[in-house]
């Protein structure tokens, strides 16, 4: 038997200049409004509800889910078929919560995907088809209903301890299954003096060059950035009647936009995604692996012949243990390092993603790096 510990050592040393410096502006990129703004009032609507998927191969709700069997209980009962829920027993059929996102502008007898998910203990929805199932949005309204044959992405076969799964197999997709019933209110004026553009992420900075793009584009005062998330523009005189051909001009327009600079750890899966504009200030890593080996191995002591009475077989363990640790690297990054220094310097030191996400962290708490630190 063999245990493997293992530990990272990071030590972060950081030196403060006798002056400020500016760090370099990092790159901005170039966008469509369409992609980073949006007309007020025009926002999707979530939907859900609640259906039962069928034809599955012995492979649904079992007997620990009542609901599903009084649901489908419930449902021959509208077709003349009166069955008690609790005599039912079936393995084909599995009880669903079904989710959707009904767009804005959308019309009645448009389709639009949507998700079934398992809420039973169903091992897989594979192969089966969820019957029409009614979609509510918030305000207690059907918007849409939805059927068809799912799809998973994904396989499964096998029992027991000999099966085969691909990918996740107890939630699917009926691609273009939902049917749009009602159409949403819409809240954008019509015939107003002045719309408003949200933006997608809040930004003082990105506000104010959506107004500046707008105006050089329909004239100066044409737009105005109200705070970090709204737009205001005046609609022209031509355009008061006609407010698509409006949002056809804007939408295509092409806006250099800039990003926070953010640093975004997944501590789960070891990832890390570091976006260009992150800096760090003058700073000296070191960086060591400490591994500790433990191994045991265990002997059997038997009696001799004609032992006394009593004498047993035993089993002795006999443990050894190894501790290695690999000579400590340092590495130093100049005040306002990019993300290229940064990557290779950690990649000179050798370091793991959790090694990453553990020296970024102490970067952070040493206020050595100006970046927004988030933890998913």
């Amino acid at each position: 038997m063999m245990r493997l510990l293992s530990t990272c050592s990071c030590l972060v040393f950081v030196t403060a200049l006798g002056g400020a410096l500016a760090a370099p502006a990092g790159a901005d990129t170039t966008v469509r409004l369409r992609d980073v703004a949006s007309l007020q009032g025009a926002a999707p609507v979530p939907l859900i509800g609640y259906g039962l998927v069928v034809g599955l191969n012995k492979s649904g709700d079992r007997r620990q889910t009542v609901f599903s069997a009084q649901t489908l209980a419930n449902m021959l009962e509208r077709f003349g078929v009166l069955v008690p829920g609790e005599d039912i027993k079936i393995e084909n059929v599995a009880a669903v919560l079904v989710t959707a996102e009904l767009p804005a502008f959308s019309r009645r007898g448009s389709r639009l995907d949507v998700t079934a998910s398992s809420i039973g203990d169903a091992r897989s929805l594979q192969g089966g088809t969820l019957l029409p199932t009614p979609l509510r949005g918030t305000d207690g309204t059907i918007y849409v209903l939805a059927q068809g044959p799912l799809s998973l992405g994904g396989f499964g076969g096998g029992k027991g301890g000999n099966s085969v799964q691909v990918n996740h197999l107890t939630v699917g997709r009926v691609p273009a299954g939902g049917i749009i019933q009602a159409e949403l209110a819409s809240t954008v004026p019509v015939a107003a003096p002045n719309i408003l553009l949200t933006l997608s992420t809040p930004d003082f900075t990105n506000a104010t060059r959506v107004a500046d793009a707008i105006n050089l584009e329909m004239g100066p005062g044409a737009a105005q950035a109200l705070d970090a998330a709204s737009v205001q523009v005046s609609v022209p005189a031509s355009y008061r009647s006609a407010l698509p051909n409006l949002m056809a001009r804007l939408e295509p327009l092409p806006v250099s936009m800039g990003g926070p600079a953010r640093v975004v750890i997944n501590e789960r899966t070891g990832t890390v995604v570091v976006g260009n504009d992150v800096r760090i200030s003058r700073t000296a890593v070191a960086h060591g692996n400490l591994s500790v080996r433990i191994s045991t191995k265990y002997n059997v002591s038997q009696p001799n012949p004609f032992s006394p009475p009593g004498a047993e077989t035993v089993v002795v363990p006999d443990e050894k243990v190894d501790v290695s640790e690999t000579d400590a690297k340092l590495i130093t990054l100049e005040e306002g390092a990019t993300l290229d220094a940064v990557v290779r310097a950690l990649n000179a030191l050798g370091a793991t993603p959790r090694d990453v996400i553990a020296i970024l962290q102490a970067l952070k708490a040493a206020g050595a790096l100006t970046a927004e630190l988030v933890i998913i």
